[in-house]
């Protein structure tokens, strides 16, 4: 039986996309939380191939899986879509335009969240992560999920995690660690975890 995410059991849904994952050769993985709130960091994210194995995981595990878009995304129809997939619209204008605290609020107010980010902001090769995912974690005093894509071994899902303590180097080091040996669906994609320059901007709207 695969993972599930604590509290829940298995439904027909979950176990129909449990059997999708595993017909096409994927295995869902989920180290236990820590607790009911975390922040996912979604890599390597190199394809659009990755939404499907993606999507399978939270359905196959029944993980509280949400992102955030803006709140314009979600009129009718494609709201329906959007919110089906575990969006979430945030509006920027209620958090003074930051969008780090319009997030942080979000995960303030929900009982359960596994609120997911794909910190390498595009499918092509980057020279730095962005790092609004781990402001998000560490002003909303939630753990980071590392969560993978990997296609090398096939398998999706949480493989750890890293608290944020404010030294960003250091808790990138350990993000580093833990994705080592992961290969994305086109490795010459992928992006170096390393944290965004502050002189590339304001890590609060990264």
């Amino acid at each position: 039986m695969s993972a599930l995410w604590p509290g829940r059991r298995h439904t027909l849904f979950s176990r129909l996309a449990l059997a999708a994952l595993r017909l096409s050769g994927w295995t869902p993985v989920l180290a236990p939380p820590p607790g009911p709130k975390v922040v996912g960091a979604v890599a390597p994210h190199t394809h659009d191939a990755d939404f499907w194995p993606g999507i399978m995981f939270k359905f196959a595990t029944r993980a509280p899986v949400h992102f955030v878009a803006k709140h314009q995304l979600f009129t009718f129809p494609v709201g329906l879509f959007m919110r089906a997939v575990g969006g979430l619209p945030v509006d920027r204008r209620r958090a003074g335009g930051n969008f780090v605290d319009g997030v942080v609020a979000l995960i303030e107010r929900e009982p359960e969240i596994m609120l997911v980010v794909a910190p390498e902001g595009t499918r092509s090769r980057g020279e730095y992560w962005r790092t609004g995912f781990y402001y998000m974690a560490l002003e909303a005093n939630v753990p980071i999920a590392v969560t993978a894509l990997d296609w090398g071994r096939k398998q999706v899902g949480v493989i750890g995690y890293v608290t944020p303590t404010g030294n960003i180097e250091a808790d990138f080091a350990l993000i580093r660690e833990m994705l080592r040996d992961v290969r994305g669906h086109t490795p010459g994609n992928e992006t170096p975890a390393v944290p965004r320059p502050a002189s590339a901007g304001s890590p609060s709207k990264a």
